[in-house]
């Protein structure tokens, strides 16, 4: 790396810590601002992590220091409107926004236009897609080695959640008003990873879900996403069950499994493939920070103008499907993204 970036964090909740941490892990990023409405979160977090300085707004931060990133690390319903200010500011050259990018298809359009008339890389946080397991099973699926692919799975259950915590006041996942739901914050994975190992956009999507009667979230969602080619991928997410987090791609000469394919930082994990004739290898991948992975490749694009992984047309597509399954749920019918 040839250069130093100088990166500022919108919001200090839970996953602001990941990517603060990741910026203690690289030698090319400076942790330059960080901003918070509560100014002694703000002061706190920038003191942990040892940031240039804290802020308590937006507008205090641009104001005060020229970003080559920026990452939006607020509750999801903040996403556009933070977006808007920092592109409009004309101070930072990169917005990495955490997912889901924000609530809708319409707003990420109206992202989109702004990030190119600014001139800005607009990227949505999917760690996932930089992490080497991941990349590995997209190389093996693009071989040619499982033959006609037909099935994606994946399943995210971040549970179970005590009946006492399932409340709005208790997190933002469980806040209606504030972006929660488990397809906000679980099922995104599993879509965007079919639509990526898959390299298309379903052409219809079914779902049945299930909402809290205290929380009028989506706290458990089945789904069904129909791709071109009679290619299917089946979806399992809610915050009711026993945890786990897989992942498995069939076809019709064999299949890859993953059992710890979204939250597994810090932890090693593996790819299991197995082919017609009994024959199976076993990909192992040490325990890797997804979050440092993720800012050195948006390192990368700001240095060498290379394209981003997840462009903002593919976050355009992404928000598509998640607005038809919320459509689907509430019609009982299959719609089209």
């Amino acid at each position: 790396m040839g250069r130093s970036f100088k990166l500022g964090i919108i919001g200090t909740g839970g996953i602001a810590h990941a990517h603060a941490r990741a910026c203690q892990s690289l030698d090319e990023i400076e942790l330059s601002g960080v901003c918070d409405l509560n100014p002694d979160a703000a002061r706190e977090f920038g003191e942990t992590y040892g940031a240039e300085d804290s802020f308590s707004s937006l507008e205090a931060m641009l104001g005060a220091r020229d970003l080559d990133i920026a990452v939006i690390c607020t509750w999801g319903h903040t996403h556009a409107e933070i977006f808007k200010s920092i592109a409009n500011s004309g101070r930072v050259k990169a917005i990495l926004c955490e997912k889901p990018l924000c609530k809708d298809a319409s707003e990420v359009r109206d992202m989109a236009s702004l990030a190119s008339q600014r001139g800005i890389l607009l990227a949505e946080a999917f760690k996932f897609r930089h992490h080497p397991q991941h990349l590995k099973m997209k190389s093996i699926l693009d071989s040619g080695s499982l033959g006609k692919v037909h099935t994606v799975r994946s399943t995210f259950l971040a549970g179970p959640v005590a009946t006492a915590h399932l409340h709005p006041d208790a997190n933002w996942r469980f806040n209606r008003a504030k972006g929660g739901g488990s397809i906000y914050d679980l099922g995104c994975y599993c879509i965007h990873h079919a639509r990526f190992v898959l390299d298309a956009e379903p052409e219809r999507v079914f779902a049945m879900g299930y909402r809290g009667p205290v929380t009028d979230v989506d706290e458990v969602v089945s789904a069904v996403l129909e791709f071109p080619g009679e290619v299917t991928a089946t979806i399992n997410i809610g915050f009711r069950s026993f945890g786990e987090q897989s992942v498995a791609i069939y076809g019709d000469k064999g299949v890859l499994r993953s059992n710890k394919a979204w939250n597994n930082e810090n932890q090693p994990v593996s790819v299991h493939a197995e082919y017609q004739g009994g024959d199976a290898s076993t990909y192992d991948f040490a325990p890797t920070d997804q979050f440092g992975l993720q800012l050195r490749h948006l390192c990368d694009c700001l240095e060498k103008e290379i394209p981003h992984r997840i462009p903002p047309q593919n976050s355009i597509h992404q928000m598509q499907v998640i607005d038809a399954l919320f459509r689907s749920i509430e019609s009982g019918q299959a719609e089209t993204p």
